[in-house]
């Protein structure tokens, strides 16, 4: 069980380290000064990555690779979701210029109001826990993922559902420390990040992102 924990940590240690959706979603979150949603956020990922690892270990995600109609559906609502989340982004941040070209929004505000105006205005930890939760959820690529790594790495005579859950939480003990960076790095950046030029472009790019993410999903297979 040991040797396959190690590997089984190597492999998705890589896949935590690699820049993508979850990523760029904390580094949002955090470097607007949302602190409380950003681990909302992170927390919500993490709950995502161990229920598909628990779903895995019972066996319930083999649906996904057994059934297209049910990979279908779920990755359609998860582009849809991940489409609509970019877009609301880029929306509020035009929004955002707009209250802010009279001097009485959050952009005319000091960078103490404006997070906390932003923090007002979308919520704290449990808004961020539901779209870490949701954005993880909604993405069948995890599933398949895990159904065709996690067993893998199982040894043989072991309890499955137990030793499954067992090496997920090496997983999300992994994506834990690094968003922990991630959450760091962003407040170290904030006061660059939530000048009114960089919250631009910061949320333009991330939106773009997002969006971006949910029309792959779609388009692939």
């Amino acid at each position: 069980m040991t040797t396959a924990l190690w590997s089984f940590a190597l492999v998705v240690g890589l896949l935590t380290l690699t820049p993508g959706l979850d990523t760029a979603l904390i580094l949002r979150t955090s470097a607007l000064g949302r602190r409380r949603q950003a681990w909302g956020v992170v927390l919500g990922i993490q709950t995502g990555t161990l229920l598909w690892g628990a779903l895995t270990s019972a066996g319930v995600t083999a649906l996904l690779t057994a059934s297209r109609l049910g990979y279908e559906v779920l990755r359609w609502a998860g582009a849809a979701y991940l489409v609509w989340m970019g877009i609301g982004m880029l929306r509020a941040r035009a929004g955002a210029e707009g209250t802010g070209a009279g001097g009485t929004g959050a952009e005319g505000a000091g960078p103490e109001e404006q997070g906390e105006d932003d923090a007002a205005a979308v919520g704290g930890l449990a808004a961020g826990w539901r779209r870490g939760l949701l954005t993880n959820l909604l993405n069948p690529k995890v599933g398949v993922f895990y159904v065709a790594v996690l067993p893998q790495f199982i040894p043989a005579g072991a309890p499955h559902f137990a030793a499954g859950v067992a090496l997920t939480g090496v997983h999300v003990v992994e994506g834990l420390v690094w968003s922990t960076v991630l959450v760091g790095f962003a407040r170290v950046l904030r006061g660059r990040l939530r000048r009114p030029a960089a919250r631009r472009a910061m949320d333009r790019v991330t939106g773009l992102v997002v969006v971006g993410f949910g029309v792959k999903l779609a388009v692939s297979d």
